[in-house]
């Protein structure tokens, strides 16, 4: 790297899992923090349960959108100007939201953090991509899949605790200070990785020409599908939980966040079979067989539920498979949705991401009216996904989704 660039510092392997875990873990504690209060948020602030599920959707459709403006300017001005730009507005944003007086500003407050959280999750793919061939980065993905699964471990955890004893306030300023501490560690460890800037990245042409590219391309489509599938069956989860484990099956909301810091468990450990996965069989192999846990976890659910088993237990087991499953499909097909494109890494994160929160934020509308007191649209619609994951791996990833390899690979110094 350029010896001139003062921001490009050498970063050792350590550093880097660290920034990946800190940068992709700012989306599972900006949602699964507050997870534990959404009941609560319903009742104190009012508008019901779909005003609760619109401070979830309003976040999720900010977060995909942006991702679209974020990954052009990232290839046009470097990684690092944008993500400390987008960490301090996040931080602004979630102080905001803490102190929110009613339902309205919320809602308002959470879509500018999701916004400002683009940066980071389209920067921290971004980086992967500039520094690691597809398989290796794969590899390197899924060391910072598991920092980020104790992350989302955590967050439920400390979420219920914190609405438990104090409120809802202090879980959201909770998200402040992780905003604050992550910004602190990009502006002092961070050194630029982006190869090059493009400086046609943010012009109306060059950005339709490469979003055609990248949208054409058969193994993006192929990790694409895979990616808002399987996010899809984890987001239906994240946002009916809180109501079917609180209200239909009765738990407390410590006891909540337990069940979601064992699902994150679940999800640890499919991204450490994944890192073995990889080593013995390669992308499209691994992903084949994470499949398998997609689709039993998702029908398991459903086929227990229309049994008539309705217990936390008869929810949670399969949907600890199904955690297995995503936890082999995220760092495989992030990689994946990036591979073809060593030039438009911004751009191909940032679709990514949109098609993936584009998903999620139809999962929040269809909950926020389906919702009805069984734990059926959570079961159900988990074993849709189970399929749709399943259908997708077995046929379009293994047709397209091996991508072709950089000439010479950019390694990290």
């Amino acid at each position: 790297m350029p010896s001139s660039d003062p921001v490009r510092r050498p970063m050792n392997a350590a550093v880097i899992v660290t920034l990946l875990t800190l940068l992709l873990g700012i989306q599972p504690i900006t949602t699964d923090l507050y997870l534990p209060a959404l009941p609560t948020l319903a009742a104190e602030l009012g508008g019901g349960v779909g005003a609760a599920q619109l401070t979830l959707s309003a976040l999720i459709i900010c977060f995909g959108v942006a991702q679209l403006v974020c990954g052009p300017l990232a290839d046009r001005f470097g990684r690092r100007p944008v993500l400390l730009a987008g960490l301090a507005l996040y931080t602004v944003a979630s102080t905001g939201a803490a102190l929110a007086p009613s339902i309205e500003w919320l809602i308002a407050w959470r879509a500018l953090q999701g916004a400002a959280m683009a940066a980071a999750v389209t920067c921290g793919r971004s980086i992967v991509r500039d520094l690691f061939e597809p398989q290796e980065g794969a590899r390197v993905m899924s060391r910072a899949m598991a920092g980020l699964g104790l992350v989302a471990m955590l967050s439920p955890l400390a979420g219920g605790v914190l609405v438990q004893w104090l409120d809802w306030h202090a879980a959201l300023l909770t998200l402040a200070l992780f905003g604050a501490a992550t910004l602190a560690f990009v502006g002092w460890r961070f050194g630029e990785t982006a190869p090059r800037r493009d400086p046609a990245a943010t012009q109306w042409r060059p950005l339709l020409r490469n979003a055609t590219a990248v949208l054409a391309h058969p193994a993006f489509r192929a990790w694409v599908a895979l990616l808002s599938l399987t996010y899809g069956g984890l987001f239906l989860f994240l946002a009916a939980s809180s109501f079917v484990f609180i209200e239909v099956l009765g738990l407390s909301r410590v006891a909540y966040g337990a069940v979601m810091a064992s699902n994150s468990l679940a999800y640890i450990a499919g991204t450490l079979l994944c890192r073995r996965l990889l080593a013995a069989r390669g992308l499209r192999r691994t992903v084949r067989l994470g499949a398998a846990f997609s689709l039993c976890g998702g029908l398991g659910a459903a086929a227990l539920s229309l049994a008539g088993v309705h217990t936390a237990w008869a929810v949670l087991v399969p949907q600890w498979v199904y955690a297995i499953g995503h936890g082999i499909h995220q760092p495989c097909g992030q990689v994946g949705a990036v591979g073809p494109f060593p030039e438009k890494a911004g751009t191909a994160a940032a679709l990514s991401g949109f098609l993936m929160m584009a998903t999620a934020f139809g999962i929040g509308l269809w909950l926020g009216g389906h919702l009805n007191g069984t734990v059926f649209p959570l079961t159900l619609g988990l074993g849709a996904f189970g399929t749709g994951v399943a259908s997708v791996a077995w046929t379009l990833v293994q047709r397209h989704g091996e991508p072709a390899p950089r000439a010479a690979a950019t390694q990290a110094a």
